[in-house]
């Protein structure tokens, strides 16, 4: 069992920048990656960015590249997402998932992730 705790969000003019964390406990394999997700109200779950447990790869959205970083500190069991430059369509929850083995799971298919943290809400006001 893994469990993930997302902390960090909060409000935020446009423009401005927010880091969201998300503390891993449990069984990790180094094989994993950890991702992140987000919801906005009346929208499908969208696939942010994912980063292997060894940070070896990343992986980042199309629409968040170039504004946002992800990264992790093993020694806390912890990833973190740097959203800088953010925008009033970046409002959402946003989740950290993990579970799945880096290759060949497809990382932006929410459904493969077997775990899955509570959710900390972004809001950005233009």
């Amino acid at each position: 069992q893994v469990q993930l705790v997302e902390s960090g969000g909060g409000l935020v003019q446009a423009g401005g920048s927010l880091r969201l964390s998300c503390a891993a406990s449990g069984v990790i394999f180094s094989s994993y990656v950890i991702s992140w997700f987000r919801q906005a109200p009346g929208k499908e779950r969208e696939f942010v960015s994912g980063i292997t447990w060894t940070g070896g790869r990343t992986l980042l959205a199309d629409s968040v590249k170039g504004r946002f970083t992800v990264s992790r500190d093993n020694a806390k069991n912890t990833v973190n997402l740097q959203m800088n430059a953010l925008k009033p369509e970046d409002t959402a929850v946003y989740y950290c998932a993990t579970g799945i083995q880096a290759s060949p799971s497809p990382w932006a298919r929410g459904s493969g992730y077997p775990y899955w943290g509570q959710g900390t809400q972004v809001t950005v006001s233009s």
